[in-house]
């Protein structure tokens, strides 16, 4: 057991569905001695793949963490690893590990390249500043370019990558690699499932190659320090490895370059030289800054130091349900120690709880701890009440960390249990399904009295539905796809509000003005501004007055859909000082917006999807016109290897069975992959006809 921070890495595994991250995973389980034997994706038998649903279809749907000790320079690492899923309507479990990770690894396979979901990972690792390093996997398969995939990832992703390995051969010829750093070639034995390597001369149709990209790195490693290019002019031969390894690692963590390496996980080449990666130039809790928070009493911003002797502060950054043991809530302790037993404050909650127990996670097995410590991801079981997000923290020095932000669920799915007698349990089974996922929510249409599911895509829907029955023994019926739309305001409205209420003993009094209109642009949610002046309003009611907009919003007037965003300017308001109350100045925030709805000019939001379609040249035109019908925006058109690639925004809702007519124009030659964009509004012409479709009759606007 390593025993300081400095040997620790928390690290995740990101890509486009289908470039190997599963694979190469269960490599490294192999090769850390975790695992005796290799699982397959393909035979269903991947550790990290456990779920039955993973195991048939083939692909991640949850992530899963594990930890593994690996050897590097004569010092042992701990490596905490999440491997993630691929496909776009799973995002919300790269969100959520990439919020408590400190370094990841991005795979791109050798053949496809940067794909749209790679382009998304890579945003999403952005936007929470987490060095990384990038995988080029597949070098075995028919079209892999090594050379190519560096290329994309410098024009696509905006990164600044440098190889630090050149490979020998590709696709059935892929042999090994050469290591600039050390200039020495190495070829994986076939024979012991890639455990041995042998080191052999660089092949003389290469070395050319491998002198260009060696010098390169050797310059750009000179340029880290002074000391440095004094060598580099006296004799660049004399900077040593341990020196390259320095100036190498600090580059990265500074964001500045993304090494890249090369392999083939599947056919064991690669994956060793990986890991040393891994411990060389991805940060360790010590690397990372103290993590800032609020404290929830004085609102005033709060750090916390990645060291034991620090304060006890941690994330839960996700929660799922065994059969055995009950809730888990996976988390991420920044800063101090937790033993088992022990009570915590839960932030998000602001109650109290105590840990029954500790465990370390290795898939869906859980390995018990005493204690855990700064630095390291662990999970809890025997809690009352924690969400994905919530702060837990010492009792007596409160925080709260910041949350994780996920999107909004674009596709709704009414389902109803076969038999009445399941009623119960659906709502049980779809609560306990919501409690887990973040972008899945659950809502009963106050119209029909319909139970309404909303996710990321069919597949995510899907999968739910499949779990309901697996998991909660639930058979149920479901209603066709639709669109989850958005409403959102078009101009500014005042409104002056009394709510006023006599029931012969304390009253109800709460008076409030307000304006309301759109929210900024790139606010997500409700905007709420408070400009009430004088001490008019106690700090309590201003509060209840945005509960009560928050609230209001999860039901559009329009067609009962959520608002998509809003600002409301509290200019002024009065209470009574017996019979106001919080709850009244709630509900007259909820009176408000309807009022304020009801004058007001308002539309529907649509979700626009990011396409990406690679045909054949051959249907390259009937593609297009395709798209054209389903009021698609083209936005490029690009050569890859033997076909052509198609870039557009759709609307979601002209993409249902989209696989269906794509296969029957292209004679099942193309494919495609779609992702959600942004909301856009819905045109003019078809805004009355959707209405019309979910109410049944004309909405006047």
């Amino acid at each position: 057991m390593p025993d300081n921070l400095k040997h620790i890495r928390n690290i995740g595994i990101m890509a486009h569905i289908d470039a190997g991250k599963t694979t190469t995973t269960e490599r490294i389980l192999y090769y850390t001695g975790i695992n005796y034997k290799m699982g397959e994706v393909h035979d269903g038998a991947a550790t990290m793949d456990y779920m039955i649903q993973e195991q048939e279809r083939g692909i991640t749907i949850t992530s899963a963490a594990t930890t593994v000790f690996w050897d590097f320079n004569d010092e042992q690492f701990k490596i905490n690893i999440i491997d993630t899923p691929g496909h776009v309507d799973f995002t919300v479990e790269v969100e959520r590990s990439l919020r408590v990770l400190d370094g990841a690894i991005a795979i791109f396979c050798a053949v496809g390249g940067v794909e749209p979901q790679s382009e998304t990972v890579w945003r999403q690792a952005d936007n929470y500043n987490i060095p990384r390093i990038s995988f080029v996997n597949k070098m075995d398969r028919t079209g892999a370019d090594f050379f190519t995939v560096v290329s994309q990832i410098k024009e696509k992703l905006g990164a600044n990558p440098i190889p630090l390995q050149i490979p020998i051969g590709a696709e059935d010829h892929f042999l090994g690699v050469v290591d600039l750093i050390t200039n020495r070639a190495y070829i994986w034995d076939d024979t012991s499932k890639g455990m041995t390597f042998s080191e052999v001369e660089i092949p003389e149709d290469i070395r050319e190659t491998v002198y260009e990209y060696r010098t390169n790195l050797i310059e750009g490693v000179a340029e880290e320090s002074d000391e440095l290019l004094e060598k580099f002019i006296a004799d660049p031969t004399s900077i040593t490895r341990n020196e390259m390894i320095a100036a190498i690692r600090r580059a990265t963590l500074e964001m500045r370059i993304t090494p890249v390496l090369c392999g083939s996980a599947f056919k064991n080449k690669g994956v060793q030289s990986l890991l040393d990666a891994v411990t060389a130039f991805l940060p360790s809790p010590e690397d990372v800054p103290p993590v800032k928070g609020i404290n929830p009493y004085t609102d005033k911003d709060e750090y916390r130091k990645p060291s034991v002797s620090d304060n006890f502060a941690a994330l839960a950054f996700k929660i799922a349900s065994d059969s055995f043991v009950g809730k888990i809530a996976f988390f991420r302790v920044y800063s101090g120690s937790l033993k088992s037993g022990s009570h915590v404050l839960n932030t998000g909650t602001g109650k109290k709880e105590r840990i029954a127990r500790i465990m370390q996670m290795h898939a869906n097995k859980q390995n018990p701890l005493e204690m855990i410590e700064a630095g390291d991801i662990g999970a809890l079981v025997g809690f009352k009440e924690i969400r994905t997000g919530d702060t837990l923290c010492d009792i007596n020095h409160p925080i709260i960390l910041e949350n994780i932000k996920f999107p909004e669920p674009v596709i709704n799915l009414a389902v109803e249990p076969k038999t009445q007698d399941d009623f119960y349990k659906l709502s049980e089974g779809l609560n306990k399904l919501a409690d887990e996922d973040p972008t899945f929510r659950v809502r009963i249409d106050d119209e029909t009295g319909q139970t309404i599911i909303s996710g990321m895509g069919e597949l995510h829907l899907d999968i739910l539905v499949d779990r309901l029955r697996r998991e909660f023994g639930v058979a149920s019926n479901q209603g066709k796809p639709q669109v989850a739309y958005k409403e959102a305001i078009k101009d500014v409205v005042k409104q002056h509000e009394v709510y006023k209420k006599q029931t012969g003993g304390r009253g109800k009094f709460a008076e409030i003005i307000f304006e309301m209109g759109p929210a900024d642009d790139s606010v997500i949610g409700l905007q709420f501004v408070n400009e009430v002046k004088g001490g008019n309003l106690p700090k309590e009611y201003i509060q209840a007055v945005q509960k009560g907009f928050e609230v209001a919003m999860q039901n559009g007037p329009l067609a009962g859909f959520a608002m998509y965003n809003l600002k409301v300017v509290l200019k002024d308001g009065s209470f009574h000082a017996v019979d106001s109350d919080q709850l009244s100045f709630e509900i007259a925030a909820k009176i408000g917006f309807r009022s304020a709805c009801a004058i007001a000019k308002l539309t529907l939001l649509e979700p626009i999807m990011k396409l990406e379609v690679s045909t054949p040249d051959d249907y390259i035109g009937d593609v297009s016109s395709d798209l054209n019908k389903r009021r698609g925006h083209l936005e490029a058109v690009s050569s890859k290897i033997v076909t052509q690639v198609l870039r557009a925004k759709v609307p979601l809702a002209e993409m249902f069975g989209y696989v269906t007519s794509l296969r029957s124009i292209t004679s099942g030659r193309a494919t495609y992959s779609l992702e959600f964009s942004h909301f856009a509004e819905l045109p003019n012409d078809l805004l009355e006809k959707v209405l019309y479709k979910i109410k049944g009759y004309v909405v006047k606007l």
